[in-house]
């Protein structure tokens, strides 16, 4: 449904984003991770025909961005970071505007917009004036701008900022909702939210792709595997070797807890491996009380240190650069 191939975007001197090649399934969600900065939005500009790539092509529904700028616009729904909202018009006003802007048929603006109030959760509030709306609902009436004319993508750049808990639950599971249905792209720097709502992550930094796959898939590859924390009493290092000889272990580290006869052991394991028994079994052979055995999984944050260990001033000079690009084109 989405191909990303060899994308790239120039601000002046400072290259914001570098060959990005990515690509999105029918009916998937896919969340674009990245730090504050690492390309994110001006990716999601370019696939929305806003600002033109500098190099690259972006596939939409077999239609290419730059050369069928329109084809790809009525096939898509953008919320921006920022949603573009009128806020002295009501809701329901709002989207009939919005289904008159997308060219929607007038016999079907009636229908379209009662079925997105409804998907979106806003038929009470659909005659109130948008200012008068909360964040929260302020977010679902920006997506509901954006799927009002039921396009096959979407297009969310960072749905969730700004909002309390209780808010981006609600927003979560609206995304959710639209999956299968529509073909999703969700841009955010949020982990948990990647997590609990994406089929696949691609992760961007210093405006390069670092890594593409299913959230548990990269949280195993590129953890560690995850491992075992022992609380152990008695000398630990004479189990040390033994330990280390298993060919499921990558590593073992002991350390001593305070006021106590006690070791705590942080075994290392190789990824999609289990061991423990093999592990609670050396420790019992020698003699040595084991007092506490827990399984550590990687996880989806570890990850993502490990791929963004960014250069906050090229950062900055990227942020600096598209501002002022920004400035001179409004």
């Amino acid at each position: 449904m989405i191909e990303v191939e060899n994308l790239s975007k120039t601000f002046g001197s400072t290259t914001a984003i570098r060959d990005v090649t990515f690509s999105v399934n029918a009916g998937e969600i896919l969340g674009f991770l990245g730090p504050n900065g690492a390309g994110k939005t001006t990716t999601m500009r370019i696939l929305t025909g806003y600002i033109p790539a500098t190099a690259g092509t972006v596939t939409i529904d077999q239609y290419e961005v730059h050369q069928n700028s329109l084809a790809v616009r009525k096939r898509i729904g953008y919320l921006p970071e920022y949603p573009p909202l009128y806020l002295e018009m009501t809701v329901q006003g709002f989207l009939y505007f919005v289904t008159q802007i997308k060219g929607i048929p007038r016999r079907d603006r009636a229908k379209r917009v009662q079925a997105t109030l409804e998907r979106c959760f806003l038929e009470e509030k659909r005659h109130v004036l948008i200012r008068k709306l909360s964040r929260g609902y302020r977010q679902r009436v920006g997506i509901a701008q954006a799927i009002v004319h039921d396009p096959p993508v979407i297009i969310l750049d960072e749905p969730t900022i700004g909002l309390d808990p209780r808010q981006i639950i609600e927003v979560r599971n609206l995304i959710k909702t639209l999956a299968g249905d529509h073909t999703i792209i969700l841009s955010t720097h949020i982990l948990s939210e990647a997590n609990m709502t994406c089929d696949r992550v691609t992760i961007i930094a210093n405006g390069t792709v670092v890594a593409t796959n299913t959230p548990d898939q990269l949280m195993t590859e590129l953890a560690g595997g995850g491992g075992y924390t022992l609380e152990v009493g008695g000398d630990c290092h004479l189990i040390q070797p033994s330990l280390e000889q298993l060919s499921e272990v990558r590593s073992v580290s002991i350390s001593s807890l305070e006021d106590s006869a006690r070791s705590q052991l942080k075994i290392r394991c190789e990824p999609e491996t289990e061991v423990g028994d093999k592990i609670a079994t050396v420790i019992v052979n020698s003699g040595l009380h084991l007092y506490e055995m827990q399984r550590d999984r990687p996880t989806l944050e570890e990850v993502f240190l490990e791929l963004t260990n960014q250069d906050e001033s090229v950062t900055a000079e990227t942020e600096k650069e598209q501002e002022t690009h920004d400035d001179s084109t409004e």
